[in-house]
């Protein structure tokens, strides 16, 4: 019998996950929990929800009891800490003054990071903070202050990568300024810039601008930190920030506004790189200087503008920003569906896939859930009628759903 529970224990163990930064466990959408929710309304399948003040685009983050949320309210911008169990909001630390609105977007649009122990915040003003679970403030930077203000079209909006013992953060911009773009990596217990390099393109008036998240992909057992935008991807040494490789391509028509959203995605040993709608391009890295033809695996002309796509290794899900669905081979970009419709709306949020399914939130707060795999199939649509930016969070059997008045736990936790 004891032998049994250890089993069920040690199997909970490993199927259960939290969900540290913007993409989840692995940086790429993906969660391997099962036994997830497919359907719920008020009054079926929710476990809680906690009024909120504002909408967000930066994603809930979980580890554990604790879920991390930035905050916009009232021209500030702050770091919430809640409690899962509660749910209950254990504190709320300042991060900056000065948010401001741009369209459908504030400045808390990045979203935090924790290695389950320090969480980590940066805004969309550049005030990036350290604190510990217990509130207390570690460390504090001004990224715009020590290296000019951001000139971004639509204001900040990159989350920064935790990996390993490194802290990265890109700036990407060129639309309001001549400075130029830069990536960072910062140690994470002191806050001491490691690195600072320049990122140079000959992207034109808003295509430098960048509002995607470094990368970091494995190849021949060595890591590459892949950057996304301005015409170009680029792979860099995680050590020194040089630069090692750089593929085109994503620009053919040298448009003045091809500003970057969607971030990369690594699966398997291809880079997914989304561009403004046409082409997404899929690469191999680990080469050096230009890879655009040498690695280059394939291009598809209808890519995502938004929201990021997501695969498995087999298949590459992408849902465009008015909710056309495409299924391509991962490997080859054969179309296998293209121009499913989801429900009519905007699409900001980005899919996640868990448990042979694909959640996919739409700025009305619909959350459609599809079958994974080859034949394009509606389960389930979920109406909160909230309006929603964020995408899903997935962490023991729950999923977390952040719409502009509440956050929503969905599913019962796992072993809890």
């Amino acid at each position: 019998m004891r032998t049994a529970v250890f089993l069920l224990i040690a199997a909970f163990a490993c199927s259960a996950e939290n969900w540290p930064q913007w993409r989840g466990p692995d940086n790429n959408g993906v969660s391997s929990e099962k036994g997830l929710p497919t359907q719920w309304s008020e009054g079926q399948n929710i476990a809680w929800k906690l009024p909120l003040p504002a909408w967000s685009g930066s994603t809930p983050i979980v580890w554990g009891d604790r879920i991390f949320l930035t905050m916009a309210e009232n021209g500030n911008l702050s770091l919430w800490s809640v409690d899962r169990k509660g749910p209950a909001v254990l504190w709320k630390k300042m991060l900056s003054a000065g948010d401001v609105k741009m369209r459908k977007q504030n400045m808390s649009s990045p979203s935090p990071v924790t290695d389950g122990k320090t969480v980590w915040a940066l805004t969309g003003t550049g005030v990036l903070k350290a604190f510990d679970y217990a509130g207390k403030e570690l460390w504090s930077r001004d990224i715009q202050q020590e290296y000019g203000k951001f000139g971004l079209n639509w204001g900040y909006a990159s989350s920064p990568l935790l990996h390993g013992d490194a802290l990265y953060v890109q700036v990407l911009h060129g639309m309001k300024t001549d400075d130029p773009s830069f990536v960072l990596r910062i140690e994470p217990r002191t806050g001491k810039t490691v690195w600072k390099v320049e990122r140079p393109t000959a992207a034109i008036s808003e295509s430098p601008d960048s509002y995607t998240t470094p990368l970091m992909v494995q190849v021949n057992g060595k890591e590459e930190l892949v950057i996304s935008g301005a015409d170009v991807l680029t792979g860099h040494d995680p050590a020194t920030g040089r630069e090692l490789w750089r593929a085109g391509g994503f620009n053919p028509q040298n448009n003045p506004f091809y500003r970057v959203v969607a971030s990369p995605v690594f699966y398997d040993g291809i880079i997914y790189a989304p561009t403004r709608v046409r082409p997404l391009q899929a690469y191999r890295p680990g080469g050096r200087g230009d890879v655009t033809q040498s690695h280059r695996v394939f291009q598809f002309n209808e890519g995502p503008d938004v929201p990021t796509p997501v695969s498995d290794g087999k298949y590459l899900y992408s849902i465009n920003d008015r909710g056309i669905a495409y299924c391509l081979d991962a490997k080859t970009g054969a179309a296998v569906y293209s121009g499913e419709r989801l429900k009519p709306g905007a699409y900001s949020a980005s899919p996640v896939l868990a448990d042979g399914k694909i959640y996919i939130t739409n700025e009305d707060g619909l959350t459609t859930v599809l079958a994974a795999g080859p034949k394009f199939q509606i389960l389930a649509e979920n109406n909160s009628a909230e309006y929603t930016l964020s995408s899903i969070a997935i962490s023991e059997g729950q999923l977390f759903l952040r719409t502009d008045k509440h956050l929503y736990a969905i599913g019962q936790r796992k072993g809890k």
